[in-house]
């Protein structure tokens, strides 16, 4: 029996079982084809060939080109016969074709009516808007087509995944870890052998577990060309570097890999995503449906534009390009095709990678209708919501586009969605710095801000967070006053103008050791409120040791010493990595801060709020000191009450505690005012906090 003529498989006529053989029925251009499978999308090796089955909706012809390796002209070109259509699909089985031999892409031809949306150009090469790996992309800053053309590879996928199931840990139970790959390990200082890779990831996992946090949520790792917007800048090259600029949906970035991986593109990030997930800690996707590297009617031309511009993009009436994204065009998101697209594209990376969540860039452009208006109830959320195969996948939006639709609170979730809490962050951030009128409102986010998420239909929605890679890091929020974005290019321009930030009393450097203490005591005011806070909370990576991006609050550019992490720095400050480390066990092991545990105990509420004396249901404008204490039973422990004592004011401030039960005392277990926490018990109902400083006491 020859390749082309081995079973495919079964299937049944009325119940009877029959065989496929697939056999050659055509020869196009020195090929032997047939029609191929027109529910497997993308390319696919099969026995004895590649299936290739593309769909565009106002084709009138798709033509299949084939590549040798890094060759910009094709060695051959596929017609898809009329009869190898069906609908909108066409699909073709090339035979005899070795997947390491050759890279494709597609020309498609069409009506061209701009004024419609209708821009086919058939000599366009087109990448398939399901292709697993991108040709010419694995060396960072280098052979980059810039736009002109991409190319795409059959991916073998015979990954092994063995016996290990996803950790599936609680939503309550969350600490997410937020990087970028390539800065992560790309300086010199971190030690690894392969640095700014996957691989270099894997290699600091032993940081990650001694630091304690369950989740690594990966900054863009899908397919994106990094010389996109390519310049200088007094003489530093500066590149796309967070990638939120998608060129294929269904590709692995190959130049965050360690070595080429020719048609087993991803396997690293595989193994990646199975040892984290052994050691307990599951890995996040940072994806971005909201736009594509295509842009606007200006960008390049090198995939949806070609298949059909008025369906995957929102366009005006005139036939231009929404921009909610800021980016120069927007996803049509609930269109059926492209709702569905992004539907497979999730599932892929679920199938496929493992991976265990994901976190929507701008994600509310996934709720515009194709008018461009937000929607009530949008199709797609609704079908990720309940999608089967994204059953056990944490869906996280960033519940905000660049168009001024703010969600947070009101982002349609079925209970399904998280929400990275903007509020959070930004009345956190005013109340640690010290402004009037905050304590009412940070405590009501400390305590999971039930203003904003109602308990029983957004049960643990809140992501909090005080810094993400968009914005200051947490040493330079408490060392800059203004933004230092000078070196991308913009006059200082860009990025965000309100940062709620403190230089402590210099601006940047200094060597004063008094300013140097305040800072380092504030970074431990903002972790410690953070992983007391109830939701799921998330920071910055590098955020455990102090790294500074010297004042650029918007370093999406720079590839370079501003966004790599300097790992010298933990040596430098291990105080706060211990710290950090403390914080993080101490939420651990207190399941309470995480969650209401009994509707409190021993005739107290879950939640109260406290000031300077005891018991306190709303806090005045001139207040600054917030106290609030959570109290329960689990079954098998005895009654537990956990105060948080947190003093924004410039002057310290005695508080007296609440009277707890017979036979219970309080006992400090942190004090932000001290480097290192030294737990002790107290003898007394009173506590005197330093100035800015915060305490969290244990009743026990």
């Amino acid at each position: 029996m020859t390749p082309q003529e081995q079973p495919a498989g079964k299937a049944t006529n009325f119940g009877l079982p029959r065989t496929i053989h697939l056999v050659p029925m055509d020869y196009i251009s020195g090929f032997e084809v047939r029609p191929g499978f027109y529910e497997i999308n993308g390319a696919t090796a099969i026995p004895g060939g590649v299936n290739f089955t593309v769909y565009s909706h106002g084709a009138t012809s798709i033509e299949l080109l084939l590549f040798h390796r890094a060759k910009e002209e094709p060695f051959a070109i596929l017609p898809f016969p009329k009869h190898y259509r069906i609908g909108n699909v066409y699909s073709m089985i090339v035979f005899k074709l070795n997947i390491e031999d050759f890279e494709y892409a597609y020309r498609v031809d069409g009506p061209y009516e701009p004024e419609k949306g209708l821009i086919f150009n058939k000599n366009k090469y087109l990448l398939d808007p399901y292709a697993r790996a991108v040709s010419g992309q694995s060396q960072w800053g280098d052979s980059s087509p810039r736009g002109q053309h991409y190319k795409a590879r059959v991916v073998k996928d015979d990954f092994d995944w063995g016996s290990i199931a996803p950790p599936l840990l609680p939503t309550e139970d969350l600490i997410i870890y937020e990087l970028h790959v390539r800065g992560f390990t790309k300086h010199g200082s971190s030690g690894v052998l392969h640095p700014g890779t996957f691989d270099g990831l894997l290699e600091k996992l032993p940081h990650l577990l001694e630091l304690g946090v369950n989740v690594v949520e990966l900054m863009p790792i899908f397919e994106f060309d990094e010389m996109q917007d390519y310049r200088e800048v007094d003489g530093e090259k500066l590149y796309n570097y967070w990638g939120y600029n998608t060129v294929s949906f269904f590709s692995p970035n190959t130049s965050y890999s360690s070595y080429r991986e020719h048609n087993r593109e991803g396997n690293e990030l595989k193994h990646l995503i199975q040892v984290f997930n052994q050691h307990g800690i599951e890995v996040y996707l940072d994806v971005v449906f909201n736009h594509t590297a295509e842009g606007n009617e200006h960008g390049p031309f090198f995939s949806f534009k070609g298949f059909d511009n008025n369906i995957y993009y929102l366009l005006t009436p005139e036939g231009y390009y929404y921009n909610f994204s800021g980016c120069g065009n927007s996803l049509n998101c609930n269109h059926p095709i492209v709702r569905q697209m992004i539907l497979d594209c999730l599932r892929y990376w679920v199938n496929t990678y493992r991976v265990n969540g994901f976190r929507f860039d701008l994600a509310s452009i996934l709720g515009r209708n194709e008018d461009g208006s937000p929607m009530n109830k949008p199709p797609l959320l609704q079908a990720l919501a309940f999608d089967p195969i994204l059953g056990d996948v944490k869906l996280i939006a960033e519940a905000w586009d660049a168009d001024g639709l703010y969600q947070v609170g009101t982002f349609p979730s079925w209970n399904r969605w998280a929400e990275w809490n903007g509020r959070y962050r930004d009345d956190m951030r005013r109340y640690l710095k010290g402004d009037e009128g905050m304590a009412q409102a940070a405590a009501l986010r400390l305590v999971g801000s039930h203003d904003i998420y109602e308990i029983d239909t957004r049960g643990n929605a809140s992501v909090n967070f005080i810094t993400c890679h968009d914005g200051f890091t947490l040493y330079d929020l408490y060392s800059y006053n203004e933004k230092h974005n000078e070196k991308n290019g913009w006059n200082n321009t860009d990025g965000s103008n309100d940062n709620h930030s403190w230089n402590c009393g210099v601006e940047g450097d200094t060597d004063d050791p008094e300013i140097l203490a305040l800072r380092k005591r504030m970074i431990r005011n903002a972790f410690a409120i953070l992983m007391c806070s109830r939701g799921i909370p998330m920071f910055l990576a590098g955020d455990e040791f102090c790294n500074t991006q010297f004042g650029n609050n918007n370093s999406y550019c720079q590839d370079n010493i501003t966004s790599w992490l300097d790992w010298r720095l933990l040596e430098k400050n291990r105080d706060i990595f211990q710290f950090f480390k403390y914080m993080i066990n101490f939420r651990k092991t207190h399941r309470l801060l995480r969650t209401n545990v009994s509707n409190g105990v021993n005739g107290f509420p879950d939640v109260s709020f406290h000031g300077v004396k005891p018991w306190c249901e709303h806090f005045a404008g001139y207040d600054r000191y917030i106290g609030v204490m959570f109290t329960g039973q689990e079954k098998s422990s005895g009654p537990q009450f956990i105060y948080i004592a947190s003093n924004a004011y410039w002057e310290e401030v005695e508080v007296t505690l609440p009277e707890l039960p017979i036979s219970m005392c309080w006992n400090v277990v942190v004090d932000t005012w001290e480097e290192y926490q030294k737990p002790y018990a107290l003898y007394s109902d009173k506590i005197t906090l330093g100035p800015r400083s915060l305490m969290v006491v244990l009743g026990e």
